[in-house]
């Protein structure tokens, strides 16, 4: 395809949707524009965009394609703006926020004058953020939910497919209130519970500071997204507070029913909680990509010796595998520890697997 693009919001989603929209459409024309003209700057040298744009008001009237990757608030004013403005009648506007309600009434101006709104939201993230950490491969095989507005034509949305098809993504489409559904149940929610959890710790660690040494590994794994941008999180919340509060009624409740289970020592309905989780768990995709960015964790029992980190690192440095994160989580003097290393793609998971087999006798092993 053909066109002109402008990315409003060059962090690493613009920059990632930029860098797959460049190489499936070459002839098209990308133009970014961001507040921290550094950000500007850095997206041209790393040819993410052809060029940086002087402004919203300079550039919107000659797009084809307009792409809000910014956070909603302020998404939702510059949708103001674009409405004030000269636009393509056949300009398509969308954005990559996560909660689509708000969004979706503020984009109502655009639809009064004619111009076709699809939100948008490619659930796809990074422990990283800016657009240094912007890939093609970010999206890949990850869900793309779209709310096209009423007014918005199908032709409409299958062309705005047609120019994110270089993202790889698996694109559906919902409505804004089911889109805030879903996302609430299994994005938002998990959030909030982390954060309770992480918060019922640092009470404990008051009086039991034995809890912080013991709330490694396995607790630290299942809070991981409890150390999310605040700021964002707060504004997520904010803006699908309805959806929250309805399931956080319905949160009280179960924990309500377990309550009531311990008291009476229930030993068969308090099997039956864990197994009924246990099978729908067990149950889940393993390969898609979901809501939330999984991390791909690999296990290696590595002797105690000083320099075994580094040396395992190197391996994995010299095939240029990409490392989310590493951390030992057991280690004493005469004993092997376990170095967890973990991966953003189980590709990398696998080459790292390989790699440290072809260059040591550790063993290693996954868990799902």
């Amino acid at each position: 395809m053909e066109g002109r693009v402008l990315i409003i919001g060059l962090g690493l989603i613009g920059g990632s949707l930029g860098m797959c929209i460049k190489e499936k459409h070459p002839d098209s024309e990308l133009v970014g524009y961001d507040l921290d003209q550094n950000q500007m700057n850095l997206a041209k040298m790393l040819g993410v965009i052809d060029r940086p744009a002087g402004g919203i008001e300079e550039e919107a009237s000659g797009a084809d394609l307009i792409i809000i990757a910014t956070p909603v608030t302020i998404a939702g004013r510059i949708i103001e703006t674009l409405a004030s403005l000269p636009l393509k009648k056949e300009v398509i506007i969308t954005d990559t926020g996560s909660t689509k309600g708000y969004i979706s009434q503020k984009a109502s101006i655009l639809s009064d004058k004619g111009v076709s709104f699809v939100g948008g939201h490619p659930m796809a993230g990074s422990h990283k953020s800016g657009v240094a950490a912007a890939k093609k491969i970010l999206f890949e095989n990850a869900f793309y939910l779209l709310t096209p507005a009423s007014n918005v034509m199908n032709e409409t949305v299958d062309r705005l497919k047609a120019w994110l098809s270089g993202t790889k993504a698996r694109f559906l489409d919902v409505s804004p209130e089911e889109h805030d559904y879903l996302t609430g149940v299994v994005s938002h929610f998990p959030h909030i519970i982390a954060a309770s959890l992480v918060h019922q710790a640092a009470r404990a660690d008051k009086e039991k500071p034995l809890v912080n040494r013991l709330a490694a590994g396995g607790f630290r794994d299942i809070t991981r997204i409890a150390s999310s941008n605040p700021r964002m999180w707060r504004d997520i919340l904010l803006q699908n507070r309805d959806v929250l509060v309805s399931l956080l009624n319905d949160w009280q409740a179960e924990m309500e029913r377990v309550k009531e289970l311990l008291s009476a020592k229930d030993e068969d309905k308090i099997y039956d909680f864990f197994e009924s989780a246990k099978k729908y768990r067990d149950g889940l995709p393993v390969k898609d990509k979901g809501a939330i960015p999984s991390f791909y964790d690999l296990f290696v029992d590595v002797p105690d010796y000083p320099g075994v980190i580094s040396e395992v690192t190197g391996y994995l440095a010299i095939e240029r595998i990409s490392i989310t994160n590493i951390r030992i989580i057991e280690t004493r003097e005469d004993i092997y520890g376990v170095l967890v290393i973990s991966f953003q793609t189980p590709e990398d998971r696998e080459k790292a697997m390989k790699c440290i087999g072809k260059h040591t006798e550790f063993e290693m092993s996954v868990a799902e």
